[in-house]
């Protein structure tokens, strides 16, 4: 039997956990699909790469594999003398099977020789999309319709593009550069294979008056002289509608007045906050009167906005 480094395969140390294999696997899954790669041997690492995490993503065929020992990678090996009947492969015979046979015969565990490849159920193939919302989807969720052409193999493992429409439902609360998981929404699994999954690369527009950071809201909040010295009842937007601030007196520009629970919605049904940062914002010209009133101000005060200066 030639041995094949399955580690090697994915480029993952033999002690990486489960996570850093499936990530290992979706990078070079991509990078060597037979439809997008344009390396020469494409397919055939794409199917060393399948081949590879469908033994290292499932925890006993791991055990099993390492149980191997380390070899060479295609050099001729012999499994332990016991490892057969540890693994329920007892009756498969060494001389003539290929290591993938041998590692999907054990998913039918003390069942003789096990399934062969061409009779193993196969998973479908996870599709991946990119989506780009508006603001307002993105704070109130959206329905929408995608086409996609996917890559999807038969059972004699040709592949072939295959269009689909389908309706997703994208949540409230998704921020810019998310990626979402649908389960199922993948390619079709083939003889009782699960199907795939369907990820969403999510971007999402700006918005001329709300800037988003992480799950809160913030916008500008301009305020006349007046208004931030005497206090002021003010209307600002929110992204669910106009609402009324309540300004203090003495507010001071940069200041920010938090308005709880209108921010992006949490996966859990609770919500980031909405925050309105000051902007004092003064006449660019004013008539003679008004002029005259600045003027009483200025000499009735003194309140000096450089005294820490001196």
């Amino acid at each position: 039997m030639k041995y094949k480094d399955y580690y090697a395969v994915l480029g993952v140390p033999r002690d990486a956990d489960a996570a850093a294999i499936k990530t290992a696997y979706r990078k070079l899954a991509r990078k060597f699909h037979p439809d997008v790669s344009k390396e020469a041997d494409a397919e055939e690492r794409f199917k060393e790469v399948a081949e590879a995490y469908e033994t290292l993503k499932d925890a006993e065929k791991r055990a099993a594999y390492d149980q191997l020992g380390q070899h060479a990678a295609g050099s001729d090996f012999r499994p332990p003398p016991d490892w057969g009947q540890s693994h329920g492969a007892g009756q498969f015979s060494f001389d003539d099977i290929d290591l993938a046979d041998l590692f999907a015969g054990l998913s039918g565990r003390g069942g003789g020789g096990g399934a062969r490849r061409g009779d193993r159920p196969i998973p479908g193939g996870d599709y991946e999309a990119a989506v780009h919302l508006t603001f307002e989807q993105a704070f109130e969720g959206a329905e929408l319709e995608l086409d996609l052409a996917a890559v999807e193999y038969d059972e004699q493992g040709n592949a072939r593009r295959v269009p689909h429409r389908m309706r997703v439902r994208v949540p409230k609360g998704v921020t810019d550069g998310q990626k979402l998981r649908v389960p199922g929404k993948g390619g079709k699994g083939l003889r009782g294979g699960r199907d795939g999954d369907l990820y969403l690369d999510i971007t999402v527009a700006a918005h001329p008056l709300f800037r988003v950071d992480g799950m809160d809201i913030h916008v500008d909040l301009p305020v006349a002289p007046w208004e931030a010295v005497l206090g002021s009842s003010v209307e600002i937007p929110t992204p669910a509608g106009r609402v009324t601030l309540k300004v203090p007196a003495g507010t001071r520009a940069g200041q920010k007045m938090r308005l709880g629970g209108r921010g992006m919605a949490r996966p859990d049904g609770s919500k980031g906050d909405l925050y309105a940062q000051v902007e004092i914002v003064v006449p660019t010209s004013v008539d003679e009167r008004q002029r005259k009133l600045y003027e009483q101000i200025r000499d009735a005060t003194t309140f000096d906005p450089r005294a820490h200066l001196a």
